[in-house]
């Protein structure tokens, strides 16, 4: 296991981050700790988790579930120095959460305070902003989004006074480092703009979906991650599941997320399967696994923190880590960049 430095934190996180949407939901609490137990035993060091988990399917009922899991098995096995802990506050529009209402300076607190009693500890290491109160193009929004109906000097405030809230957080000892997800490049670096004229804390990730079927990151994003030291955390490294392939010829193995959901957050199209055949094909001609080569092509960009794998069996996870000893030839890289080029938005 290989590791890189959260932005410009010194904080040290494995380039594979064990993911946990899944836990409360489709995994048991058992089934979670027996995950966590492999991954650290193989050099993971890093767990990402939100508020709002599980998933598949949202709910009120499970909302905050996912947080009490890793908090019991923290003090159970007593190894919150051993971790990186990520955790996210969640954006607009979940009546359970907030009454759906925005992100605000009361609101954060409110929602960490709540946040570090699941996870039975005093502090996590980075904490997220779900997603932005203005509005973004993730989970299949590009094709509808607008940002010219944005309130300039409303956003400005608004970005101001969640990082002042967060400032005074960091002084706090209750967060050591603050990241975006499902943000842009213009609103990255409007938070970076802001940290450095009134001495706030700087964000040292971004956490956004990144898959060889979504390569929105490869453009502006990129470049700020270069240039301002602000790493990627991919999630949906798999698309789903997709690019496994047990999804190809209309199958929906029973207990899959699309078995449950229905179409893995609007990526389940027509569209989809030619790519991710194509991607499956490539893969298998190369003696990979699929998931693995996938895996294995994220871990190969620049811009990489970490990426965020999610398992629902001991098996997917052992395949799933195991992407980072796999080195993919030249030829592999070449076939990537060929289909690429012919299928460049199938989600």
């Amino acid at each position: 296991m290989r590791y890189n430095t959260l932005g410009r934190t010194g904080i040290k996180v494995s380039e594979i981050c064990l993911g946990t949407m899944t836990w409360g939901s489709q995994n048991t609490p058992i089934e979670a700790h027996g995950q966590l137990d492999y991954a650290v035993e193989r050099g993971v060091n890093f767990i990402d988790t939100a508020e709002l988990y599980p998933t598949t399917p949202l709910s009120a009922e499970t909302y905050g579930n996912t947080e009490r899991i890793i908090g019991d098995w923290l003090v159970g096995r007593r190894r919150r120095d051993d971790v990186v802990l990520a955790t996210k506050v969640a954006g607009p529009g979940r009546p359970y959460i907030r009454n759906g209402g925005p992100m605000t300076p009361e609101g954060i607190d409110e929602a960490l305070d709540a946040s570090l009693m699941r996870l039975k500890t005093d502090y996590v290491d980075l904490y997220q902003l779900h997603w932005p109160n203005r509005g973004h193009y993730h989970f299949r929004n590009a094709w509808s989004y607008d940002p010219s109906r944005q309130d300039k000097e409303h956003v400005a405030a608004d970005l101001k006074a969640i990082l002042d809230k967060l400032g005074d957080l960091v002084k706090a000892g209750k967060i050591r480092a603050i990241g975006l997800s499902n943000d842009t490049a213009w609103g990255a670096m409007k938070m970076l703009d802001l940290s450095e004229r009134h001495g706030l804390p700087r964000i040292a990730s971004i956490q956004n979906e990144y898959n060889l079927l979504y390569r929105a990151f490869d453009l502006d994003l990129a470049e700020l991650s270069h240039h301002e030291d602000v790493g990627l955390l991919a999630y949906s490294p798999l698309a789903a599941g997709l690019l496994t392939g047990k999804y190809l010829d209309g199958a929906r193995p029973a207990g899959s997320r699309l078995s449950i959901n229905g179409d893995l957050g609007g990526r389940f199209t027509p569209h989809q399967e030619p790519a991710v055949a194509a991607y499956v094909a490539l893969a298998r001609e190369h003696g990979l696994d699929p998931a693995q080569m996938a895996l294995a092509f994220c871990l190969t960009r620049p811009f990489m923190a970490s990426v965020i794998i999610g398992a629902t069996s001991i098996p997917q996870l052992k395949t799933d880590i195991g992407a980072a000893d796999v080195t993919l030839s030249q030829d592999v890289l070449n076939g990537i960049r060929r289909l690429h080029r012919l299928y460049p938005a199938p989600i």
